[in-house]
């Protein structure tokens, strides 16, 4: 039985605490197990392939800051870390 926590942004809690069992980030962990399988990026194009404005909308959407000043090898970067 999942723990009760004192956060109710979280709306999948087993999944948030297995991603955390995992070692992701606490925030990383959170936006996954908040996001819908209706909001889920399904395009397997790789990153290389996308278009720099693919990748910005891509990292608007997942909130990497500093998007507006980088490159596309930058965003590719800061997407794979996020």
């Amino acid at each position: 039985m999942p723990t009760q926590r004192s956060t109710p942004q979280i709306k999948n809690e087993e999944q948030y605490d297995a991603l955390r069992d995992k070692g992701m980030s606490k925030q990383k962990a959170a936006r996954i197990a908040n996001t819908s399988s209706k909001d889920m990026d399904y395009d397997s194009t790789p990153y290389e392939k996308r278009t720099k404005n693919e990748l910005y909308q891509k990292a608007k959407e997942v909130g990497v800051e500093g998007r507006s000043k980088m490159n596309k090898n930058e965003l590719i970067e800061a997407l794979r870390s996020n």
